[in-house]
């Protein structure tokens, strides 16, 4: 396969969990491309996500790496020989990467969790609630790119709303609730829409009070994804420039344990509806 010239994160993502079996098994690139018959430049490809490796490739480089997690390997075959086209390529050449990767990334999640303190997340955003977060920016966005960033996360939603239903749960904090990005029409077309996306049996909502005693978490807002796999799970650190994604199994076993924390001291859904409910008729 041809020599890519920028790979995506999610090929990236790839080539670093065949690195991680290859050094688990103590193996250096010259030898696992000797194993393979080709040369330690390739290998160097294929763990960058630079170059394509086929199926074939993927299950002798498992065997070779002593690999008996069938699991894991069945899901990097499943990234290997992956030839989606979504709706994210349309973007291509017209916002950064890591908006793409994103994208890419949540199409292919098994489920989503979001913590989110002083803005509504992203899968729930409101149009003019995006666009006013958008705005916010320094320095200001053409009005072309700003309008660009605001439909692409509105399309991003397609793995809540429509036929994907990727399962999601995020614990909001009342601050996030209370503050009006946007207009007050804006704030309160915004908790109609988490109202509305909450009825979903896919979706959960919770919510964080500012009476809350002993609560000292507000500085670990995260967003997690399911992969396949619990060691292809990618948290990520989003922002209006772009979105960072952390693999190391260290951090995600630390931001899944941060979620429980966080969801166990939340208020169940009911209670939530009820909360975010008498908000909105505080507006």
């Amino acid at each position: 396969m041809p020599r890519r010239q920028q790979a995506t994160a999610r090929q990236e993502r790839l080539g670093i969990e065949l690195r991680k079996l290859r050094e688990a098994a103590g193996l250096t690139g010259r030898e696992a491309a000797a194993l393979l018959g080709t040369d330690a430049a390739r290998v160097s490809q294929i763990e960058s996500g630079l170059a394509g490796v086929s199926e074939a490739r993927v299950r002798q480089l498992a065997a070779h790496y002593s690999c008996t997690d069938d699991e894991l390997i069945t899901a990097l075959v499943a990234m290997a020989t992956d030839r989606t086209r979504g709706w994210w390529e349309e973007y291509l050449g017209l916002l950064p990467t890591s908006f793409l990767d994103l994208a890419e990334l949540e199409y292919h999640s098994t489920y989503r969790l979001d913590v989110e303190f002083l803005h509504v997340p992203g899968l729930f955003q409101t149009e003019d609630y995006a666009r006013a977060i958008f705005s916010y920016r320094v320095p200001e966005l053409p009005e072309e790119d700003l309008e660009l960033r605001v439909r692409h996360r509105m399309q991003r939603k397609v793995i809540i709303e429509e036929t994907m239903l990727t399962p999601y749960e995020a614990v909001i904090h009342e601050a996030a609730l209370r503050i009006m990005v946007g207009s007050r029409n804006t704030a309160r077309a915004q908790l109609a829409r988490i109202l509305e996306l909450a009825e979903a049996d896919h979706i959960t909502v919770r919510v964080i009070p500012f009476d809350l005693e002993g609560f000292a978490g507000a500085t670990n807002a995260m967003m997690y994804v399911g992969g396949a796999v619990a060691k292809l799970d990618t948290a990520v650190r989003d922002a209006p420039q772009g979105a960072g994604f952390i693999h190391s199994e260290a951090q995600l076993g630390a931001f899944r344990t941060l979620f429980r924390k966080v969801e166990d001291v939340s208020l169940g859904p009911e209670r939530s509806h009820d909360f975010i409910h008498k908000l909105a008729k505080e507006l």
